[in-house]
């Protein structure tokens, strides 16, 4: 069985368990991922790495899907995948507790985030609040993740494959949906640990 045939077989199983619920879920433990023996030197410093890799400008999403409680949590590495079929994909962390929530609705929708929406996504930053106490959405047409009022963009999806990556996991989105706000709408960018806009 390939990476794609266990990813489906996860995402069925994990939907059979019951339908999504704002049950607590656990963290999962952080996993012992060493790319080198004990005795051998880490060829990259961790802060180092964060350092470097924050000099890349990147957009800034918010990634929600459906429930009783809906989930969501604002997410940096998301990218577009393939043309033919249309995929996306996102990084979460394999620690998440939001992720689970995800993979049980089997469906997502991507948020882009507007310039004026950093506030909404320090919201989304966070763990164990309401993260969706005040905040304006409607239903994706598709998948009926909540659709962020404001944002510049949006992409309804259905979990296509999911992929470990180190201490993150690599899901794979296959696209039934999207749009994108108002034509003059801004999108929000994160650069070396800062908001920032587009300057024409």
């Amino acid at each position: 069985m390939g990476h794609a045939g266990m990813a489906a077989t996860v995402v069925r199983y994990l939907r059979s368990v019951g339908a999504p619920t704002a049950a607590p879920v656990e963290p999962l433990p952080r996993p012992d991922l060493r790319a080198v023996r004990d005795d051998e030197r880490a060829p990259v410093d961790p802060a180092e790495f964060r350092r470097v890799l924050g000099s890349f400008a990147s957009g800034v999403t918010i990634v929600t899907a459906p429930g009783e409680q809906p989930a969501g949590f604002a997410c940096q590495s998301f990218a577009s995948l393939s043309l033919d079929p249309p995929l996306v994909a996102f990084m979460v962390a394999r620690t998440s507790t939001t992720w689970p929530r995800i993979a049980r609705a089997g469906v997502f929708c991507v948020n882009v985030l507007g310039a004026d929406q950093g506030e909404l996504c320090r919201g989304f930053a966070v763990s164990g609040a309401d993260k969706f106490a005040g905040v304006a959405y409607d239903a994706a047409p598709v998948s009926g993740s909540p659709r962020l009022d404001g944002a510049a963009a949006w992409i309804d999806c259905v979990i296509h494959a999911v992929h470990t990556g180190g201490d993150h996991l690599i899901v794979v989105g296959r696209v039934t949906s999207l749009g994108t706000g108002a034509e003059d709408s801004a999108p929000l960018l994160f650069h070396q640990g800062r908001f920032a806009t587009l300057a024409d």
